[in-house]
C-alpha cells in the first residue's frame, strides 16, 4: 500500500534522514520508535508532505507521490503536533470547513457521527478556544477521519491525553485497522506501541537500524529490552 524508498532529508548542512526505506501493508499498524534527535518528526513531515524530501521516493498504491499530490492528500490522513483547527470555530464548523475542502459525501451525517464517536457531540456548537488538550485532540482525530483516508499517519498521538482519551483513541485505531486502514505511528510511548503495533521499526541517527514483528509472546518488558539493545548496538 505505502512504500518509502531511500528517503533522505538535508536541513542546512545536516543530513537528517539517511536512505530510509519502509513498507506499510493494508490493515497493518507500524510503529516507528527511536531516541530523541533520531529524525522521527522529520521522517513524519516528509512522508505526509509537510516537508519536501531531499531524495528518495514515496509510492502509494503503485503510484509515485509527488509534491502537493492530490492523491496523497485524499488517501493519507495525518495527525501531527498541530491540530490544524480554528479556535474561533465550533467542532461542527471546523469539520464543515474540512468536509467541504475534501468534498466529503453526506457531510452533515458524517460530522455528527464522528463527533459522537469521539465524545464531543454535546459540545458541537461551542467555540473550541476553551477546549482542553484532550478535547482538542479528539476533535483533531475526527478531522483526520472525516475524509475516510486509506492510511493514517499519527505523530505522538497519545501525548498529553488522559486515560479515557487514550482508550478512546486506541479503540478508534484498532477499529480502523480491522476495517483495512493502514496506520503508521511515531511514538515514544512503548506501552501504547506494544498494545497497538503489528511491527516496530527503530530509527537511529536518521536511518532504520532494525524492524521486528511484535509476536504475541513478546511482553512489554521484552520489547523494551530488545529496543534498548538495538539502540545501543545499532
Amino acid at each position: 500500500m505505502l512504500e518509502i524508498k531511500n528517503l533522505t532529508k538535508i536541513l542546512g548542512d545536516k543530513l537528517i534522514l539517511r536512505n530510509v526505506s519502509l513498507t506499510l501493508g493494508k490493515g497493518e499498524i507500524l510503529a516507528v520508535v527511536g531516541p530523541n534527535g533520531a529524525g522521527k518528526s522529520t521522517f513524519f513531515k516528509c512522508t505526509v508532505g509537510l516537508l519536501q524530501p531531499s531524495g528518495g521516493e514515496i509510492i502509494l498504491d503503485g503510484n509515485l507521490v509527488k509534491k502537493k499530490s492530490a492523491i496523497a492528500r485524499k488517501k493519507i490522513g495525518f495527525l501531527g503536533h498541530e491540530s490544524f483547527l480554528y479556535n474561533n470555530l465550533s467542532p461542527l464548523e471546523n469539520l464543515q470547513f474540512y468536509g467541504k475542502l475534501y468534498k466529503v459525501k453526506n457531510l452533515e451525517e458524517r460530522m455528527k457521527e464522528l463527533l459522537k464517536e469521539v465524545g464531543l457531540y454535546l459540545f458541537k456548537d461551542v467555540p473550541i478556544r476553551s477546549f482542553s488538550r484532550g478535547m482538542m485532540q479528539r476533535l483533531a482525530i475526527a478531522r483526520v477521519l472525516l475524509a475516510e483516508p486509506d492510511i493514517l499517519m499519527l505523530d505522538e498521538p497519545h501525548t498529553g491525553l488522559d486515560q479515557e482519551a487514550v482508550q478512546l483513541l486506541n479503540k478508534i485505531i484498532i477499529d480502523k485497522k480491522n476495517s483495512g486502514t493502514s496506520i503508521l505511528i511515531i511514538s515514544h510511548d512503548f506501552e501504547q506501541v506494544h498494545k497497538l503495533a503489528d511491527r516496530v521499526a527503530v530509527l537511529k541517527k536518521g536511518k532504520i537500524v532494525e524492524t521486528r514483528e511484535l509476536a504475541e509472546s513478546m511482553d512489554l518488558y521484552g520489547m523494551k529490552e530488545w529496543y534498548e539493545k538495538v539502540v545501543s548496538e545499532g
